[in-house]
């Protein structure tokens, strides 16, 4: 299963390179052209050179992790975090470590030897060390090294009412839909590029939007979601099963009013449930694609991910097909000559 290889792939940032082989070979079959650029980013073009608006689809493949930044004289690592990762949801967590992905834990002073000040405050990353089963430093030597990458060791699985639970549906879930929208027959030029170093900020994007020289982006990604427990309405960026979330303004972009009605239209025409994305906070590689050459009209469409940049985030598989749904319209409407600002 696709959604289950990509999440499980060991891809944080900078370090995507097992997440692009395993792309590399889904799209090979389905594409004229399969390229990489300097930075690592895949580049997959269908029809390069037919007539009509060039229209690139983009999808990120790190993922927030860790580093291995020192190892202590009793073989404990210390790390730094690789994206925007919250210290206080770390403490006990099992990770992989490196190219022969070592097994640790994420360990801290227990609360029984805690000062009871200290229990009112919450961990802050240089108190937590990974514990990889060593003894010394020499034999940590031996298994990790420095700068060595980190991720959570979580499987995917599903559960409920059409969850799923992941390390990584920021953003492998939209590497996901970009696989399925390749599958789609389509006579458009059509670019899907699978990026690096969004969590690092947006670093893959630029050169891959400069590279390709498109009319048209469109961004997939998994964004916020805090539905749970009692949220007032007004920190629900999103909800699950309401479908693709269209964004409005966020950290690097005042989304295009035309284009996001655009999406809108083919939407409800299609019967197909959408809803805002209804924050400020956060950015994607939108933010970068729309600032590239000359200025590129970009959109923004996200999938609903509960607990996102933690350990175990969740997606409703509802949201994940309407976005698959909802993307194959808008390539054929512009395919049939509609476009987002005609």
């Amino acid at each position: 299963m696709l959604l289950k290889a990509l999440t499980e792939a060991f891809g944080p940032s900078g370090f995507e390179d097992e997440v692009r082989h395993l792309l590399r070979e889904e799209v090979i079959p389905l594409a004229d052209r399969v390229s990489t650029d300097a930075l690592g980013s895949l580049i997959v073009e269908k029809n390069p050179d037919a007539e009509g608006s060039r229209v690139l689809f983009a999808a990120h493949m790190d993922e927030v992790g860790l580093m291995v930044v020192g190892i202590e004289d009793n073989g404990l690592l210390r790390f730094r975090p690789l994206g925007g990762v919250d210290p206080r949801i770390l403490v006990a967590k099992p990770v992989r470590i490196g190219a022969e992905r070592r097994y640790g834990v994420i360990g801290a002073k227990a609360i029984h030897l805690q000062q009871p000040e200290e229990r009112t405050k919450p961990f802050e990353m240089q108190q937590l060390l990974i514990d990889i089963g060593a003894n010394t430093r020499e034999e940590a030597e031996r298994l990790v090294e420095i700068g060595d990458p980190v991720v959570f060791a979580t499987e995917y699985e599903e559960f409920g009412d059409r969850r799923a639970k992941a390390k990584s549906f920021d953003d492998r879930v939209g590497c996901a839909v970009l696989v399925e929208l390749l599958k789609q027959p389509t006579t458009l030029p059509l670019t899907v590029a699978f990026t690096v170093q969004e969590e690092t900020g947006l670093r893959g994007a630029g050169p891959v939007a400069y590279r390709t020289k498109p009319d048209l982006a469109m961004v997939v990604e998994g964004t916020v979601c805090f539905d749970v427990g009692e949220a007032k309405s007004h920190e629900q960026s999103t909800a699950q099963g309401a479908g693709p979330a269209l964004s409005v303004v966020d950290g690097k972009t005042i989304a295009n009013t035309k284009f996001r009605e655009f999406i809108k239209s083919v939407a409800d025409e299609e019967a197909i449930p959408w809803q805002y994305r209804r924050t400020v906070g956060g950015a994607n590689d939108a933010g970068v694609i729309h600032l590239s050459e000359m200025g590129i009209l970009t959109a923004a469409v996200s999938i609903p991910t509960r607990y996102i940049h933690a350990p175990a985030q969740v997606i409703h598989l509802d949201d994940y097909h309407n976005t698959i749904r909802l993307l194959s319209a808008v390539i054929e409407r512009i395919e049939k000559g509609g476009h987002p600002i005609s």
